[in-house]
């Protein structure tokens, strides 16, 4: 079951659109949401239902060589991630680009097995902004998708994207943070600013009638080199 939000919220929606399974919502850890841990880095202040930024069919060019937390960051063009891994929780996804329907809401994976970069925001990789990647925390089968690990994570855990004619672009886990789906900040999906990977899946509560009510999301920020 899908949730269908106006389009003025499209951007923001990519977060909420996850499958609502209650039969899965038992089997996560503890049967809820998981403490936050650490603080989100952030270029735009937006909240409280701030309208999303408008889409673009490319992302801006590359540039700031040199900026603090970008030494992990393969140079050269923006590459389509294609696999996401964080071995010590044991998520592997392969990672498809998604984009907005006609009709206002956002196109997800179909398959628990899979996530889904926004391809109207930054890639992974890219010296700036914001590289989203959503994900469903459960399947209408009951299944439990990839993402569900990210209850899991702990910071410094390592995250891997696997890029289509580039090298990995690999960040550290720096926060987690369970935000209500009616504020999630915009600046999650800021094209501008430090480079951070953000991961946004469902969480509890649940609602018989809408869904999941809020959105699991977790920040990670490029791997300084040694």
């Amino acid at each position: 079951m899908r949730r269908r939000l106006p389009p003025v919220r499209a951007a923001l929606a990519a977060a909420v659109l996850c499958t609502v399974a209650a039969v899965a919502l038992v089997l996560l850890p503890g049967g809820g949401p998981p403490p936050d841990f650490g603080t989100r880095a952030t270029g735009d202040t937006r909240s409280s239902g701030a309208p999303a930024p408008a889409p673009h069919s490319t992302p801006p060019s590359a540039s700031g060589a040199g900026r603090p937390g970008t030494d992990a960051l393969p140079a050269g063009p923006p590459a389509e991630p294609t696999g996401i891994r964080i071995d010590r929780v044991g998520l592997a996804a392969r990672v498809e680009p998604v984009g907005v329907l006609e009709n206002g809401t956002v196109e997800v994976p179909t398959s628990p097995d899979s996530a889904g970069w926004y391809r109207f925001g930054v890639a992974p990789g890219e010296v700036r902004g914001s590289a989203v990647l959503v994900g469903h925390v459960d399947h209408a089968t009951g299944e439990l998708g990839e993402f569900a690990a990210l209850y899991d994570v702990r910071a410094g855990d390592e995250v891997s994207i696997r890029r289509d004619g580039a090298e990995p672009a690999r960040y550290r886990i720096t926060a987690r943070e369970v935000v209500d789906q009616e504020r999630l900040p915009s600046g999650l999906f800021r094209r501008e600013g430090l480079p951070v990977l953000t991961l946004i899946t469902c969480a509890p509560p649940y609602d018989e009638g809408s869904g999941y009510r809020n959105n699991l999301v977790v920040t990670a920020e490029p791997r300084q080199r040694a």
